[in-house]
């Protein structure tokens, strides 16, 4: 019945996926949700509705590919996967929006990218002040949810006595696009953290974007493109896994073995792909400083959904002596990111952010922290609008504070968390 989209074939449409979709949530609208969706890919399927229908496009694009559906899918459903083959067929026929194709050739494009997120780097700490409800308010939130900003230096003094211990392994950093441009303060936390847990990090030259934001907007042919450039340069260093502090870069990276079923070398690949908090994880990882303040975490989907990695970094933040882990409801909800969807689906995204952020403030944490820059950016913005000053920071950016702090290394170091 689902020739075409074989992840389909086991889904039973008992419903249980209903409560877990955070556009269904939001909507009460079958079609907003992933049983809805999957009748209309399975009609997409069979040909009884074509990739021209407004409503199949209508509801397929409104999915934020959170996969929050398949962990509670007692059939095993791969909604993803095939999610992303229905937005490839219509693509192929339809094309895709242009203002989602261009904003897609800049973060594909090293040329286009460094300069266009160049600019914002200069400009995130001037567009504080204007970071508000509104859209252009909201885009200039996410903009400042990027910047390093400051706190309190630690005492160079007690520093200074400290070394690295010799490294006991290698690892090979994946940069992104995003997390390369906007959030170089995160791979430098990265690189010092497994460092001091007794793992070098060894460059990569070559790689680019991972390709995920193409390959959920249906553009298959130019995430395989990417997903050639990355194997490739990764052949360089066969021998080290390759780690990865973004969430939505991760999972696709991972996903490269089917992406390219016919590559030996992309299996080799996707199975070296290990998130930094797995690593650290395994490492130990060494304990650090106190630092007394209350973190509210909060899972990426695509790396509790889509990699199933929950426990490494509880493991990591509970490496940070006096750090409270306070818990807030709906957590395991995505935050409406969803990579590009919050530029597409403005309304919607904001709608399925405010639950989030309602739970946020009764927890009331000192900062949020989240593996990946989408979310970072999103619920940054989303604080903002709320007119809370609570930062979002990326777990190992914690760690690396708390470690700064014991005086394993001596960093000018600069950081989003409160003095």
């Amino acid at each position: 019945m689902s020739a075409g989209f074989p992840g389909l074939v086991p889904c039973v449409h008992c419903g249980f996926c209903l409560q877990s979709c955070p556009t269904y949530l939001a909507t009460g609208d079958e079609a907003d949700g992933p049983r809805g969706r999957i009748v209309l890919m399975q009609s997409l399927a069979r040909g009884s509705l074509g990739p021209d229908d407004a409503d199949l496009r209508l509801h397929l694009d409104r999915c934020l590919g959170c996969r929050a559906c398949e962990p509670v899918c007692p059939s095993g459903v791969r909604y993803g996967a095939s999610l992303e083959a229905a937005r490839a067929r219509i693509a192929d026929r339809r094309g895709v929006p242009v203002a989602a194709r261009l904003v897609l050739a800049v973060f594909a494009q090293p040329a286009l990218r460094r300069p266009l997120l160049f600019v914002a780097r200069l400009l995130r700490r001037l567009v504080v002040p204007f970071a508000g409800g509104g859209r252009l308010g909201f885009v200039c939130g996410m903009t400042a949810a990027t910047r390093p900003g400051h706190w309190a230096r630690h005492d160079p003094g007690s520093a200074a006595s400290r070394v690295f211990p010799p490294a006991r392994g290698a690892a090979a950093p994946f940069l992104g696009c995003v997390q390369r441009e906007l959030f170089g303060h995160v791979h430098d936390a990265t690189r010092r953290t497994l460092a001091a847990n007794r793992i070098a990090t060894v460059p990569v030259e070559g790689q680019g974007c991972c390709g995920a934001l193409h390959a959920h907007a249906g553009l298959h042919a130019e995430a395989v493109r990417l997903a050639r450039e990355n194997v490739r340069a990764f052949a360089s260093r066969p021998e080290a896994p390759i780690v990865v502090n973004a969430a939505g870069c991760g999972a696709m990276l991972r996903s490269y073995a089917d992406l390219l079923p016919d590559d030996p070398s992309a299996v080799a690949f996707a199975a070296r792909v290990r998130d930094v908090t797995e690593v650290l994880a395994d490492a130990g990882p060494r304990r650090g400083a106190s630092l007394p303040l209350r973190v509210a975490y909060d899972p990426p989907c695509h790396l509790q959904h889509a990699q199933g990695i929950v426990d490494p970094p509880l493991v990591v933040l509970a490496a940070v002596p006096s750090l409270e882990v306070v818990v807030h409801a709906g957590a395991e909800h995505c935050c409406g990111s969803a990579g590009i969807y919050s530029l597409l689906q403005p309304e919607l995204s904001r709608v399925v952010l405010a639950g989030k952020i309602a739970s946020l403030r009764e927890a009331a944490p000192d900062c949020v922290a989240t593996g990946n820059p989408g979310c970072a950016m999103q619920i940054g913005a989303g604080m903002a609008a709320a007119h809370l000053r609570v930062p979002t920071v990326h777990p190992v950016e914690l760690l690396d504070r708390s470690y700064a702090l014991a005086g394993y290394y001596t960093p000018d170091l600069e950081g989003r968390l409160p003095a």
